[in-house]
């Protein structure tokens, strides 16, 4: 990872906010039981522009049109959760504009790995002015758009479960989950690819940014800003679905428990693999699997079969960090 002061381009944002823009995800930020980080941003930040994103409102127009303005921004901020991060962080990319995260969401997972757990820490990072480039996952389905990935991209049994997750949307996202985790484990079917033109059938594959704990499957979360690789974890389907299931376990007690009650996944039925880049060929047995992950967000894909086409970009991305 490399100090973009160092290299001479210092964004130059104000004291004040002066020179900033910042995008704003209410839905992702909603919560009874912590103060509203909007209305601190502005009370922090007068010169800011703070901007909440109307629901029928594309995130990519808005930064369109603030830069064709007469004071175009100096830098790109979002307030919200990993979603509308990872979102801003690709259209950051191609303006070619520093970006300021807030955490606003429920993991807040991209945040957290530049040392920034909440607004007082973001609001520091800023008038700390360190500004780095940093590693991204670029994803591109067949011949389409490449699409930045700050955390994790994945397919499989975790695709599922977020796919049925939203089709219950009225439930809430914790019930929901729940609902959606009872049906795949009834439900749910291996997924077949092809990597390096060995064909196999798999729970899941995970694609993380940067390394993660060797016994982990799902890594959903990047563990520091710095990445280096890619960390890629491809789940045979040796295993019944409460092991595939329990292969998505983020945390290490909990991975700790169900290894002892011996429901998590052996190693040998994780393949590991330490990459820059790789193709991944996807064929779906239904159409529930033709769909993939990218920082928690889903994303369709053709029925058919479709190529995920993974790379590491090194130093993609400037970013405030602590």
């Amino acid at each position: 990872m490399t100090d973009a002061q160092a290299d001479g381009h210092p964004p130059h944002i104000g004291p004040d906010g002066e020179g900033l823009l910042v995008l704003r995800n209410r839905r992702a930020g909603a919560s009874t039981l912590r103060a509203d980080p909007g209305a601190r941003l502005l009370r922090e930040l007068p010169a800011a522009r703070v901007r909440e994103l109307e629901p029928d409102e594309d995130m990519a127009d808005v930064v369109a049109d603030a830069i064709a303005g007469v004071d175009p921004p100096r830098m790109l901020g979002v307030l919200g959760g990993d979603g509308s991060v990872s979102a801003m962080a690709h259209i950051a990319r191609t303006v070619d504009l520093p970006l300021w995260v807030v955490p606003g969401g429920t993991f807040n997972h991209f945040s957290r790995a530049l040392g920034i757990d909440g607004p007082d820490a973001a609001i520091a990072a800023l008038r700390g002015g360190r500004v780095r480039a940093i590693d991204v996952l670029e994803v591109r389905v067949d011949d389409g758009e490449p699409q930045t990935v700050l955390n994790a991209a994945s397919l499989g049994l975790y695709a599922g479960l977020i796919d049925e997750r939203e089709r219950r949307q009225s439930l809430g996202k914790w019930l929901g989950a729940l609902v959606a985790a009872s049906d795949e484990i009834t439900e749910a079917q291996p997924t077949e690819i092809v990597v390096d033109g060995r064909r196999a059938r798999v729970w899941s594959v995970f694609i993380g940014v940067g390394l993660h704990a060797s016994d982990q499957v799902a890594t959903l979360q990047r563990s520091e800003a710095d990445a280096g690789t890619l960390d890629i974890r491809i789940h045979h389907a040796r295993g019944g679905r409460l092991r595939a299931l329990a292969s998505l376990a983020f945390g290490r007690r909990t991975r700790a428990v169900l290894r002892a009650v011996r429901v998590f996944p052996p190693a040998r039925d994780v393949e590991r693999r330490l990459v820059d880049a790789l193709e991944l060929r996807v064929r779906p047995v239904d159409a529930d699997q033709a769909a993939w992950v990218h920082d928690g967000e889903l994303a369709k894909a053709p029925e058919s079969g479709f190529t995920l086409h993974l790379r590491r970009v090194p130093a993609a991305l400037s970013v405030v960090t602590s």
